[in-house]
């Protein structure tokens, strides 16, 4: 579905990142990039319901604007470079659940999974969970398979086991994350791939228990306080 004409003009979206320049383009940006993009996730759209069928993939949930918002970021660079994919979980808020995403970008391929930015209190109910489920969550972070694909997880943490747990907990080594999650890097031309497709979804089954270990505790938050959440269509 993608092309070496997708990587072109990533690339020279990097080079030339200008509204005026992009403007001009608009048409090949729609024909090399967000064309396949949206071939890509309806593809995906006919495959996660055998292995993830909570997670949602469709052109209006899963792709992102090619304008950045550069509000409250010191890089008013206007457009964004890669091409990302996002496959959020049914009925939780767009980016406050655990996710997988795919990019596409001038130097390389991601295929990450988890959750990047949980607000405070799904922070706390993540962890919990994680200290109330232990040798389950044990299971699919240090199996044999997530490792060798991912490496294990991912992501900021903290110096110190937080304020609730006992500081001996025997998941303390995962309390202390911030983040829960994983990704895997390839050389761009990975997309190009015959393989590609097949690939990703390979390591989204894998990445599957992970997201959906996250999830439960956000889940039974959204059933405990319905009005807080927006489903997703």
């Amino acid at each position: 579905m993608f092309t070496p004409e997708t990587l072109t003009f990533l690339r020279a979206m990097k080079r030339h990142n200008d509204r005026e320049w992009f403007k001009a383009r608009r048409d090949q940006y729609e024909s090399v990039v967000k064309g396949p993009a949206i071939a890509f996730v309806e593809r995906m759209a006919d495959v996660l319901p055998s292995f993830a069928p909570e997670i949602l993939a469709s052109p209006r949930v899963s792709l992102y604007r090619v304008y950045r918002d550069t509000r409250f970021s010191a890089d008013k660079s206007p457009l964004k470079t890669h091409i990302g994919m996002l496959f959020p979980w049914r009925g939780l808020p767009r980016h406050e659940g655990a996710c997988f995403y795919v990019e596409v970008a001038p130097g390389r391929t991601l295929i990450a999974g988890g959750i990047y930015a949980p607000q405070p209190k799904q922070l706390r109910a993540v962890r919990e969970h994680i200290a109330a489920h232990t040798p389950r969550f044990r299971a699919i972070v240090e199996s044999r398979s997530f490792r060798t694909a991912f490496g294990g997880l991912q992501g900021d943490q903290l110096s110190r086991i937080p304020t609730g747990f006992p500081r001996d907990h025997p998941a303390g080594d995962y309390l202390r994350f911030k983040q829960f999650g994983t990704w895997r890097e390839d050389p761009a031309d990975f997309a190009l791939s015959p393989r590609f497709f097949s690939e990703v979804v390979r390591r989204l089954r894998q990445l599957t228990p992970l997201v959906c270990f996250l999830n439960e505790p956000l889940v039974a938050q959204r059933d405990a306080s319905p009005d807080r959440f927006f489903p997703q269509p």
